[in-house]
């Protein structure tokens, strides 16, 4: 709104303070909840939505759980619900339109994003793995860690006070398999698939060398040992540029002896497994 010193996250108590009038704030406002708006001159994205909400909640809350998932860019199955999470007390408030946990959060287990308290990426993931199943909560990690927002360290140091915490178990289960150099949540599952069969554990972003040593590419997945890739291909493959360097990269890869095996959204797990043994065997494995 011109000439109005308000923001684009604002309060119905807000705007005609200033001297919004009703009609400009039903043009301009964008409801999040009763008197809460974004202005429609934002994008009411995720980020723009907690803003909103953070005008409302009490100091102590922080975005949690897969809303906090989405702020922190890592991959999770969306919710309908918007989630914060509040430090315990006898009766836990309650607000229209979103969840409500309770939850004794430490300094290290809140960051800032956006201008807004989330859980952080190791607290996130703690708390997700008492929501998501295993093949969901492995591209969660990796993501969480290929953007940052978690380490190894971080992760180790609040599970080892989160006894009898719910999803501990399964959280303690899946860290040590967490990496971030997994370059996206389709390829985290391909490993997921992997890591939960009968085959060795493969190796992530193996670097491919030619005869005289130079590194030529990299693999997604794979095993150095037996010279055995696999590739995920995700839409990103079928531009053009993108088609070019990769029938470079795997041209290179097999001329120097290795077998790629390419998968893609289509290939659920029982296609993974069948093909990628078949190919160990090929190149020498032996099933135990």
């Amino acid at each position: 709104m011109d000439g109005i010193p308000l923001d684009g996250v604002y309060t119905w108590r807000q705007a005609r303070t200033l001297g919004v009038t009703r009609a400009q704030i039903r043009d301009d406002g964008l409801p999040v909840a009763r008197g809460l708006f974004v202005s429609r001159a934002l994008d009411p994205d995720l980020s723009t939505v907690c803003r909103a909400w953070a005008a409302k909640l009490p100091d102590d809350a922080a975005f949690g759980m897969e809303t906090a998932a989405g702020l922190l860019g890592a991959p999770c199955p969306e919710s309908a619900e918007t989630h914060v999470v509040l430090t315990p007390r006898r009766v836990l408030p309650q607000f229209s339109g979103i969840r409500v946990h309770g939850r004794a959060l430490q300094p290290s287990d809140v960051c800032d994003v956006g201008g807004v308290r989330v859980t952080s990426g190791a607290q996130t993931f703690l708390d997700l793995a008492a929501r998501l199943p295993p093949w969901d909560l492995v591209p969660l990690g990796d993501g969480l860690m290929r953007t940052g927002a978690m380490d190894a360290v971080a992760l180790a140091e609040r599970l080892a006070r989160a006894d009898r915490v719910r999803g501990v178990v399964r959280a303690r289960a899946w860290a040590p398999h967490l990496t971030p150099l997994a370059a996206s949540a389709r390829e985290s599952l391909l490993r997921y698939w992997l890591l939960t069969s009968r085959l060795p554990r493969p190796e992530v972003q193996i670097p491919i060398l030619d005869r005289w040593g130079r590194e030529v590419a990299h693999a997604d997945l794979g095993w150095a040992r037996w010279k055995v890739a696999l590739e995920y291909e995700g839409r990103q493959h079928a531009e053009r540029d993108q088609f070019g360097r990769d029938i470079d990269r795997y041209s290179l890869m097999a001329a120097d002896g290795w077998l790629v095996l390419r998968f893609a959204n289509r290939h659920g797990p029982s296609a993974v497994m069948d093909r990628t043994k078949r190919a160990l065997i090929s190149r020498g494995w032996q099933p135990s």
